[in-house]
């Protein structure tokens, strides 16, 4: 797989350039195509971590002026390290080194404690570029139901770290209820939930426990409805009620007086417990509601060619797959392991569309 990967980025690089290669990994209908390229089941959700850990022994930093830092588990935890040595390695300044650390610790922070749908990350993977430009394949999973969550980011199309910024969120299926900070729908709440951190934390506990009496068990009771039937699943152990928040963090957060959200949740101790129960407190004291719409919008099948849950944009997925049909030609493989990489990516392309 390693070879195999090797070639097909070199191709790319060559024809293209980096920029083009950062652009597909944050693509998951390329991403996805390539683990099956390279010998992956094509609907596994474990694709994620064997192809970026694949790809990051595959990438020579000197050869293709592109790195991979972290990965999964422990690996992860070892991205702020591996991101200053690539910093050096590449000539950057400390304050560009400083902000691709930023970049990475902030997508995570978001991923795991803005976004709440119960799937704690275990895998973060920042990929970064000798010119500063990076992107993030970062992967989360539900203990209970044992399905993942992938999310991407690309750093030309991030405006904010906490609206929407995120190139793609890929999951096995929508959830009932997701906690969603990042949404535009959550402005006002994100706005309010500054305004209350900045308040003395006295008074932050006073709100916290005028509100927990009633509502200390679920959130079933007052989320909004989907249907008359009421929510398709029970809601989440994730959504309840915080027992408490964290009191040390918002003692800093009240001496740093945040100016706005993306500063409130940099703050170390804001997590995800803090960040629901300052949600809640702006919509049930000051009728500020975030956003519970799960922003999932792919699955890990892409539709599993059979449209569930999400139909196959096959326009999409014919550009998704473009480049790397053509990689596959032009790199320097024996002609019977050409084929078998073409054979494969025939079986993760749907019936009606050609490669």
């Amino acid at each position: 797989m390693i070879r195999l990967a090797k070639e097909i980025i070199a191709v790319i690089i060559d024809e293209y350039d980096r920029d083009v290669l950062l652009q597909r990994v944050s693509d998951p209908y390329w991403f996805q195509a390539l683990g099956c390229v390279l010998g992956y089941d094509w609907h596994s959700s474990g694709v994620t971590t064997v192809l970026t850990g694949v790809l990051k022994s595959a990438l020579d930093h000197e050869e293709f002026g592109l790195a991979i830092c972290g990965g999964k588990g422990k690996a992860s935890t070892k991205a702020p390290s591996e991101i200053d040595l690539v910093a050096e390695e590449f000539g950057f300044s400390t304050e560009a080194a400083r902000r691709l650390g930023y970049a990475s610790r902030m997508s995570a922070k978001v991923d795991n404690t803005a976004i709440q749908a119960g799937y704690p990350l275990y895998h973060h993977a920042f990929f970064v570029a000798d010119d500063g430009k990076w992107a993030v394949i970062q992967q989360g999973m539900n203990v209970k139901d044992r399905t993942a969550r992938r999310y991407h980011w690309l750093s030309e199309r991030v405006r904010s770290f906490v609206v929407e910024p995120h190139e793609a969120i890929v999951g096995d299926a929508k959830r009932a209820a997701v906690l969603d900070m990042t949404s535009r729908d959550s402005d006002r709440c994100r706005k309010v939930s500054v305004d209350i951190a900045k308040q003395r934390p006295r008074k932050v506990l006073n709100m916290f426990r005028s509100i927990r009496p009633v509502y200390q068990k679920s959130l079933q009771d007052w989320l909004p409805h989907k249907s008359e039937e009421g929510w398709p699943e029970p809601v989440a152990d994730f959504l309840f009620m915080p027992a408490t928040l964290n009191w040390r963090a918002l003692e800093k957060a009240y001496e740093f007086q945040p100016t706005d959200y993306e500063e409130l949740l940099g703050i170390g101790g804001i997590g995800p417990a803090t960040v629901r129960g300052l949600a809640l407190i702006s919509e049930l004291v000051y009728g500020e509601k975030p956003s519970w719409e799960d922003p999932v919008k792919y699955s890990f099948a892409y539709g599993g060619k059979d449209g569930v849950p999400f139909p196959v944009d096959t326009k999409a997925m014919d550009e998704s797959i473009h480049v790397l049909k053509e990689a596959i030609q032009d790199a320097r493989l024996p002609e019977k392991e050409r084929l078998r990489s073409l054979q494969r990516l025939r079986s993760f392309v749907p019936r009606d569309l050609e490669i």
